[in-house]
Order: C-alpha cells, then sequence, then structure tokens
C-alpha cells in the first residue's frame, strides 16, 4: 500500500509562527514602542546568524574534502546575507536616542557582545585562531591549495602560490574565484562590524556599553581584524 500522505500543514503551522512570534518580549512596563523594534532587529540577526553559520561550515568542510565550486556558491550567498544584516542598522537608526535610552535600563548586561554565534562565525571564518580550534574556512582555502599542487606549509609558500594564482589567473580562474570570494567575506563581514559601530555611536555616543564594554570605541577597536590577512597583503606584492 502507498504511504499516507502527510496532513497538510498551514503557512503559519509549518514556519511555527505562534512560536516564534511569542518570543518577543519586551521588557519595559508600560511596553516602549522602540523596544519592541529593537528586540525584532536583534532576534532576526540571530535567526541571519544562524544561517551563515549553516553557510559557511559547509563551505570550509566542502574546501577541506578539496572541493573549490561550492564553496564559492555557499560563500556569495553569506555576501548577500552580510549585506542584509548591515542594512538591518538603517531600521535602528529611525530610533531617536532619548526614545532609546527610555528602555536601555531594561537591558542590564545584556549586550550584542554576548552573541554566541557572532563569535562563532568569526571563529569559523578564521579570526584568533588558537591551538586545538576546529578547523576555519582558511584551513579549507589551503586545503584546496595543497590539492592544486600548491605548497602552503610556510607563509612564504603560500605567499607564492598566491602569487601564481594572480599571474596567471586564466590556467587558475576556480582558486583565484574562490580566494576573491573569501576577501569578500571578509569585506562584507567588515561592512557589517563598521555599520554596527556607527549605529551604538549615534545611539549612545561615548557612553560604555550595556555588557561592561566600551560601548563605540571597543566595535572601533576591531574593525582593522582581517580574517584573511595573507589574502589583503597580497595586493602590495602585486606588480
Amino acid at each position: 500500500m502507498p504511504p499516507t500522505p502527510p496532513t497538510p500543514l498551514s503557512y503559519g503551522e509549518y514556519l511555527r509562527l505562534p512560536d516564534l512570534l511569542g518570543q518577543l518580549r519586551p521588557l519595559s512596563v508600560p511596553v516602549e514602542h522602540d523596544e519592541v523594534l529593537f528586540i525584532t532587529a536583534h532576534q532576526a540577526c540571530e535567526l541571519w546568524f544562524r544561517q551563515l553559520i549553516a553557510e559557511l561550515t559547509d563551505a570550509r568542510d566542502r574546501m577541506l574534502a578539496g572541493d573549490g565550486h561550492l564553496p564559492r556558491l555557499r560563500l556569495r550567498r553569506c555576501h548577500v546575507i552580510a549585506r542584509l544584516l548591515a542594512s538591518q542598522f538603517d531600521v535602528l537608526d529611525t530610533m531617536a536616542p532619548p526614545d532609546f535610552l527610555r528602555f536601555r535600563g531594561v537591558l542590564g548586561r545584556a549586550s550584542g557582545s554576548q552573541s554566541a554565534q557572532f563569535h562563532e562565525i568569526e571563529l569559523l571564518s578564521g579570526a584568533r585562531p588558537r591551538p586545538g580550534r576546529e578547523p576555519t574556512l582558511w584551513d579549507g582555502f589551503l586545503a584546496v591549495l595543497a590539492k592544486a599542487g600548491f605548497a602552503v606549509a610556510s607563509e612564504r609558500e603560500r605567499r607564492a602560490a598566491l602569487l601564481e594564482l594572480a599571474g596567471d589567473r586564466e590556467d587558475h580562474a576556480g582558486l583565484w574565484e574562490l580566494a576573491e570570494a573569501l576577501v569578500e567575506h571578509d569585506q562584507a563581514w567588515a561592512a557589517f562590524r563598521f555599520r554596527h559601530m556607527l549605529t551604538v555611536e549615534r545611539q549612545i555616543g561615548r557612553r560604555p556599553g550595556t555588557g561592561g564594554t566600551s560601548g563605540a570605541a571597543h566595535l572601533a577597536d576591531r574593525l582593522r581584524d582581517r580574517f584573511y590577512p595573507e589574502l589583503w597583503e597580497l595586493r602590495a606584492s602585486l606588480s
């Protein structure tokens, strides 16, 4: 006998909308209108962070297996998501600083700096490597280069490999495009961080952050961090 078809789901059931929308719980009393906006924007960020982690993890794992094609598609999607995340600050900028201060106190010590998914994205991408860490996108890229026959054990060898890719993009089109996809991921994430810093500065100026950081100054300190410094330094070696 053929299997019984599943009971058709409604739109709300498929997306679990009652559960999802039920997570928006402002704390101000009476509820401040802009607190709802603030929570919505940050919850949306966390949903997109989860998608970024899925895309970046798949890209990394495929590169570690030697695949240089599908990771470019995954990274292209990440570029679009990062730009979407940056654009969400345009919505938050419609909130006047005095209106933010009306409910800022209910945040307590809660801060975006505590986002576990944000930090996972940065570690997965290649930031702040440390002994015993999980493999990163950079490790995956080096695996693809090694599979293509390039020596990658030392920074000098990697520089030579990257210069060869740049000097013969016709023969190494796929590898060059993969390297550029990583640079674009790095650039898109840096733009997101910069946009975040501007919104924080616009809302609270030089006030300290709720999580104990120095606020906008803390975010500004990170703006020059790069996931793939060797790919950026390559530019200075091109002729």
